[in-house]
């Protein structure tokens, strides 16, 4: 075998506080950083293609990874045109404000409300209040709470903000607060989808508010933080600036009608898919009867493409790089195992791959299901046992040139802000470590150990636990190709090396995720193309 790459997903490098990471006994990893080459990575802001100070992501990071170079986010080509004013003459957007005026509709904007950064920023969504209120056109707004990549109660604030904007434009009506655990499902739980579908088309939902400050307030004395907040339809006077809003509400009219439009300002894909084929009727194969739907004739807006079959108009096309890792892997005749669980399945193969739908010539592509758990915490070992069983026993057994596998549990437990639960995590995550790189090292291979971003790093406080990612640096291992009876796993001495060598190379400083594509490639021979920008890490 070559070379392979295991990423540590929310692995980071806290700088003190409730760190799981540091907590968690973690010897496999203790001995690698020890005995192999160790330096550390910056996977936020510029750094990755974000903007400043905004920390990195699972898609973000892989897609730098993949690309070996710095990719510019649609996150950051959204903000820069609303800074230019170039957003303002947005082709799909414009066309769906002039779709809702001469139907005599509104335009529904819809998107995760928060500044998480991840899946949306809602400066987005008040670009788009204030273009509609400037093009004088009715606006409303379904609010999806976010708790999960920014604090479990932010909603307030950032829905309070809103609340603000809207006054202040005249547009805008907060419809309908759903949190993003119904709204933004990515695992096929139809059910949840359907709960804030209903409350979206139909405004059917088992709870009401009187403004969207006072949904989450509600939610919260029921002890349900922003993720969870269960679909809540915004009824009262406080909520509408608009008479007419206050009129349909008063006729029971449903929040969508024919000749509407509905523009998504999330520019994260992965999440805003399952929603969208409900309200664009674009249905699954494995769709059930169950979830049946009968959506108005909308036009429905995408902020970036969140599926190259859906036949949808999109704000902002995808810009995807060439030449990317798998690319190069196969034009060398090299075959590649992809492995993940179903949770960042998608981020080993679709994002790794530059955003792009397709399978490289060589590629084996190996899915575990995660648990079926209403939350993390519950199994915080995840799959990562079952993981590891399938890469060995396809290492074993076909014998793949390189290896790039993800680890699910640091980040999606890190999520929880449960801190028992992410050093759990983080210890399981350490168990299979050892076994994988037992087999890999048999193999021959080189391995690169690396992160895409932090969370379990910093858990927050018992009163105030921290859910989101963080700006930490993360690490990097380089373990040049050796015995297993070399290096004795779990054996370390509590002393971790920068700078520290293994078969003659040491990691450099500066370096980024950008670099880790030319790294590997370098390790097995193979010449950089000129599109990747980034250099190898060895020295």
């Amino acid at each position: 075998m070559d070379a392979a790459l295991i990423v540590l997903d929310g692995w980071g490098l806290g700088d003190g506080g409730r760190d799981a990471v540091a907590a968690a006994e973690t010897p496999v990893f203790d001995c690698l950083a020890e005995s192999g080459a160790y330096g550390t990575l910056e996977v936020a802001g510029r750094r990755v293609g974000l903007p400043d100070g905004q920390m990195g992501n699972s898609e973000v990071g892989h897609l730098n990874i993949g690309a070996g170079r710095v990719v510019h986010q649609e996150y950051t080509r959204i903000s820069d045109s609303i800074a230019d004013g170039s957003f303002r003459e947005n082709d799909a957007i414009n066309r769906a404000f002039d779709r809702a005026r001469e139907n005599d509709g509104r335009v529904h904007f819809l998107g995760l409300v928060s500044d998480g950064g991840v899946h949306s920023d809602q400066a987005h969504l008040h670009a788009l209040i204030e273009m509609a209120a400037d093009r004088d056109v009715e606006a409303v707004t379904h609010a999806i709470t976010d708790g999960r990549d920014t604090s479990p109660t932010g909603g307030r604030e950032y829905l309070a903000t809103l609340e603000d904007v809207i006054a202040d434009h005249g547009t805008g009506d907060v419809a309908t607060v759903t949190g993003r655990y119904y709204a933004m499902d990515r695992d096929q739980n139809w059910e949840r989808t359907k709960r804030a579908y209903d409350a979206i088309v139909n405004r059917e939902a088992d709870w009401t508010a009187e403004s969207a400050v006072d949904a989450v307030e509600k939610s919260y004395d029921r002890d349900v933080s922003d993720e969870f907040v269960e679909p809540t339809l915004v009824t009262g006077e406080a909520h509408s600036n608009s008479e007419s809003e206050r009129r349909s509400r008063e006729q029971g009219r449903p929040a969508l009608e024919d000749g509407d439009s509905v523009v998504w300002f999330n520019f994260r894909s992965d999440r805003a898919r399952q929603l969208t084929r409900m309200l664009a009727d674009i249905r699954p194969a494995d769709w059930s009867d169950t979830f049946e739907t009968s959506p108005p004739d909308v036009e429905v807006v995408m902020m970036t493409q969140y599926d190259k079959t859906f036949d949808l108009p999109v704000a902002y096309p995808p810009n995807q790089p060439a030449q990317v890792l798998g690319e190069v892997l196969a034009d060398a005749g090299k075959t590649q195992l992809r492995i993940a669980e179903s949770e960042k399945y998608a981020h080993v193969t679709y994002f790794l791959n530059g955003g792009r739908e397709v399978e490289f010539d060589g590629e084996i592509r190996e899915i575990v299901e995660s648990p079926d758990v209403p939350t993390y915490d519950l199994q915080p070992e995840m799959s990562a046992p079952e993981v590891t069983d399938t890469a060995i026993d396809v290492i074993e057994s076909d014998d793949p040139d390189v290896l790039v596998l993800n680890y699910a549990n640091p980040d999606m437990v890190g999520h929880t802000g449960d801190y028992d639960a992410a050093i759990a995590a983080v210890e399981a995550v350490d168990e299979q470590l050892g076994r994988l790189v037992e087999t890999l090292e048999n193999a021959g291979a080189h391995v690169l150990i690396t992160a895409d971003h932090g969370n379990a790093d910093d858990m927050g406080t018992e009163d105030d636990p921290h859910t989101a990612h963080t700006y930490n640096d993360v690490p990097l291992i380089y373990l040049a190709p050796r015995a297993r009876s070399q290096r004795d796993l779990g054996n370390a001495n509590g002393e971790t090396v920068r700078g520290g060598t293994d078969g003659g190379r040491t990691v450099r400083e500066g370096g980024t995720l950008a670099d880790v594509a030319p790294t590997i490639l370098e390790t097995i021979d193979l010449a950089q193309p000129p599109e990747m920008t980034g250099e190898s890490l060895l020295e």
